[in-house]
């Protein structure tokens, strides 16, 4: 093996670590939401240094790369692209850090009844899901599976879209509910930045791989 491949072998192992550690993170926010468990909650907030450490070693071992070794072709849109996914995958766990965050804020657990309205347990697993469908489509370099991500976006996009009304339904008849509402309102558009941010490393994932820049072919 050359040093180069060498150095890509290493590179991919750091960004599945990255998105191992993010998607941890993603997961014991949701645990620490649905059973009020503050502990996990501040675990989250703690480990996100380790994400901003990995985000920023990452990144200087693609610097290297492109100072020491030029890679050229599929080699240099593959570290080109995992600059961008390291990016992306820095953002996510930004958010699932902002969510342990507002189970610290709250006074009490929310309303199950709250949550399965607005669909919000819901709309948390497909969230994850879809970053696990992103690792996927990044490790077997299947541009199908990272393709089927932009659909389950939508999916997202939806519950976000229909949020407002539900919430605002629920918390006529529970006004005393008004402080989850807003969280419940405030972790919905996280997820929905998880969807576009996947969909974002599904499209580096596609431009790495075919050599096709997808940015705004599909925006609607």
């Amino acid at each position: 093996m050359t040093q180069l491949e060498t150095e890509l072998q290493f590179l991919k192992s750091e960004v599945i670590n990255m998105w191992d550690l993010v998607r941890s993170q993603l997961v014991k926010a949701k645990t620490s939401m649905l059973n009020f468990d503050k502990d996990l909650a501040r675990e989250v907030v703690l480990k996100e240094r380790r994400v901003n450490g990995s985000e920023l070693k990452i990144d200087r071992d693609c610097e290297n790369i492109f100072a020491l070794l030029t890679p050229v072709a599929v080699d240099l849109r593959f570290v080109l692209a995992v600059l961008k996914i390291n990016s992306n995958l820095e953002r996510i766990g930004d958010i699932a850090e902002g969510i342990a965050k507002y189970i610290l804020n709250m006074e009490a657990p929310f309303n199950k009844e709250f949550l399965e309205i607005a669909h919000v347990t819901e709309m948390y697993d497909e969230a994850i899901v879809i970053l696990e469908d992103t690792l996927a489509a990044f490790e077997t370099e299947d541009t199908q599976l990272a393709r089927k991500v932009f659909k389950k976006d939508e999916f997202l996009d939806d519950i976000n879209i229909k949020a407002n009304e539900l919430i605002e339904a629920y918390l006529k008849n529970h006004p005393g509910d008004i402080d989850q509402g807003l969280y419940i309102l405030s972790i919905i558009r996280k997820l929905e930045r998880v969807g576009d941010q996947s969909k974002n490393i599904s499209e580096e994932i596609i431009f790495y791989l075919e050599a096709k820049v997808l940015k705004h072919k599909h925006s609607h």
